[in-house]
């Protein structure tokens, strides 16, 4: 269970959802789907995150990423996911699954505002900052969750996940920022050239000039 009370009770009905649609038979990095989604939500608790928000965590794979093709609901079932968790949190989830990760991380770090490109539509949107600063939430738990769990994807990937979170410092909160400098901060570029990130994944970054089929 997570350690702070869900909003109007709705998490263990989300949980249920969750189990239903084939989450916790999913494999993971630290076990499964499910409860990578469940160490997701309460780390954005730690962190000081809203409801909203750590909901969003707690369904941020639900209809899949452009890296993580396993949707567990289709974008057609967003009114059922929004009665689960609210509106606000349901279009939280909506824009971490619509991300074309390959456009827009490559814009975090080249100014402001970030331009997003919706991958179901092919179309660019400027999300408000409120939801760019909770997608960044959700992509570092997310991304330092797997990490933890995978000291090999750590190593190989920390140093971009590293530049990632750093080109986007001033979107994540001070203690996102914390978090990231303690999990990644060994992979600091202090030397050496830059990685330039092309795409990231629900697990793992594809950097360019690497090969890395998992």
């Amino acid at each position: 269970m997570l350690p702070v009370d869900p909003p109007d009770g709705a998490w263990p009905a989300v949980e249920e959802f969750l189990r239903a649609r084939g989450a916790a038979e999913m494999d993971h990095p630290g076990g499964t789907l499910l409860e990578h989604l469940l160490r997701v939500a309460r780390l954005l608790g730690v962190w000081g995150a809203d409801p909203d928000l750590r909901a969003a965590g707690l369904c941020h794979a639900v209809y899949g990423t452009d890296g993580f093709g396993q949707a567990l609901a289709d974008t057609g079932e967003r009114a059922l996911l929004g009665e689960l968790i609210g509106e606000r949190a349901e279009a939280l989830v909506h824009l971490y699954a619509s991300c074309d990760r390959g456009v827009v991380y490559p814009r975090l770090g080249s100014g402001r505002p970030v331009v997003f490109r919706d991958r179901f539509t092919g179309r660019d949107h400027i999300p408000p900052e409120p939801d760019v600063r909770a997608f960044l939430e959700v992509t570092a738990a997310n991304e330092l969750d797997v990490l933890t769990h995978n000291a090999e994807l750590a190593d190989r990937h920390g140093p971009a996940l590293y530049r990632l979170f750093a080109a986007s410092r001033d979107l994540l909160s001070n203690a996102a920022w914390d978090a990231c400098v303690r999990q990644l901060g060994r992979h600091a570029p202090d030397a050496g050239p830059a990685i330039r990130i092309a795409a990231l994944d629900h697990l793992v970054p594809t950097v360019d000039g690497e090969d890395h089929r998992h």
